[in-house]
């Protein structure tokens, strides 16, 4: 290693100032650094060679270079390096080298498992399969990118280059690459911003909460040509005042051009109510309006929340939290309705409501026949906590509630479903329907 004997004293005089500057090294697992020290603290590439007080200023592997005496690099032989440390140095430079042809290698060896030979047919759709397994096995793709127009694009481009394709590096995918992806679709939104100038548009709002509890904020650009993501703001620290979304409104306003702007969409809460007023103190010539979906949601929520609906609301969700909460009873449900669920998912919170007692309406004669069945009877739940859920279930007025909440509610969802696809345009439709 390195030539301690000659060196012994300027390792002792370094040893400290090596240790205080060793989180700036780069790679300080690399043995290079037996044979050098940083000498600058503002500069990891100035590094003092310990046998000779060079100063070599192209980092650790220009450093071995001097040290091993391999000509041709652009610097200087070290004079007092013995031959066991140019041996050790030159096996240093080598190591590199031979990862990488390992790595080829093993590359090699993985593509020889999914290697496809095409002359025999059924061969060939064996290996396809086993190309396609191992795909979805070891880089951990969701089921549904298959689905996912880009992915048939990237497997169509692996057969259109044919054998012997190497997927590209870390960095090639984050700069270069993901820079020419940045500016193509940069490149695509040009026809919408010159929509906006040519006609207007709309800047649209949208506050939600994700799974991790943070509250985001979106803001998108509608115009003829179709709706535009903007930007995104996480603002789970922030008190949303009137004040405090009118700002990020404004500023996305001025993004898109004043000019282009001629109508804001927000929900339909108190806060977005106080920045309407703002938005039209400061630009008396922009629209405002709330959002159609969000506004029925609130009149279906409102009519949900009075008398006998409230209480025929409570029970369903009552029973459906009993059967839900313990695993028994889930699996006795899944086996009187097939496998299927009672809850159901929605594009708003009361369009979930409203789906669930329809789903509750249609295996109406399936609960029926859990509550009263042997299993159900011989169980612990018939005679502790299950007697509440028994008694909704066999109860006709609950039968007559629920169907009349769905012949109450139904026009509105209706309504709702029109406001909130985003399939066609559906202001026509909605003008029909109410």
């Amino acid at each position: 290693m390195a030539n301690v004997d000659q060196d012994s004293n300027l390792d002792g005089a370094t040893e400290g100032s090596s240790d205080a500057n060793a989180p700036l090294k780069r790679n300080p697992d690399d043995p290079g650094w037996n044979y050098g020290t940083l000498c600058d603290p503002l500069n990891k590439d100035a590094i003092k060679c310990k046998l000779c007080r060079f100063i070599c200023k192209a980092g650790i592997t220009r450093l071995k270079y001097h040290v091993s005496g391999l000509k041709g690099n652009g610097v200087a032989i070290c004079k007092n390096a013995r031959k066991e440390d140019k041996v050790v140095c030159a096996a240093l430079l080598e190591k590199p080298k031979e990862d990488k042809i390992a790595k080829r290698k093993r590359e090699e060896e993985m593509r020889a498992e999914v290697e496809i030979e095409v002359e025999d047919n059924e061969f060939y759709a064996r290996s396809k399969k086993k190309g396609e397994a191992i795909c979805v096995r070891w880089t951990s793709v969701p089921f549904h990118s298959i689905d996912n127009d880009a992915f048939k694009k990237f497997v169509e481009g692996f057969g259109q280059y044919g054998r012997g394709y190497y997927p590209p590096s870390q960095y090639l995918l984050r700069e270069p690459l993901l820079k020419e992806e940045v500016e193509r679709t940069k490149g695509l939104l040009k026809k919408q911003e010159e929509e906006w100038a040519r006609n207007g548009c709309s800047v649209m709002t949208d506050g939600w909460t994700d799974r991790k509890r943070r509250s985001i904020m979106n803001f998108c650009v509608y115009s003829r040509e179709g709706t535009t993501f903007h930007s995104s703001v996480e603002c789970s620290k922030d008190s949303h005042t009137g004040q405090f979304i009118f700002d990020y409104v404004d500023k996305c306003i001025e993004d898109v051009g004043a000019q282009n702007v001629i109508h804001v969409v927000t929900d339909n809460v108190a806060n977005n109510m106080a920045t309407a007023k703002l938005l039209i103190e400061k630009r008396p010539n922009m629209f405002w309006n709330s959002c159609a979906s969000h506004t029925i949601d609130l009149m279906l929520e409102a009519i949900g929340k009075e008398g006998k609906f409230k209480e025929w609301i409570a029970k369903v969700k009552t029973l459906t939290i009993f059967i839900y909460a313990h695993h028994w009873t889930l699996a006795l449900m899944w086996k009187f309705t097939k496998c299927k669920d009672i809850m159901r998912p929605g594009v708003t919170r009361f369009a979930a409501t409203f789906l669930t007692l329809q789903s509750f309406m249609e295996k109406q004669e399936k609960l029926k026949h859990m509550f009263t069945s042997h299993e159900w009877t011989q169980s612990k739940w018939s005679r502790k906590n299950g007697t509440g859920a028994y008694e909704i279930v066999i109860i006709r007025s609950f039968w007559n509630g629920v169907n009349l909440c769905l012949k109450v509610f139904s026009p509105l969802v209706k309504i709702l479903r029109l406001a909130d696809g985003d399939r066609k345009a559906s202001m026509g439709f909605l003008y029909g329907e109410i």
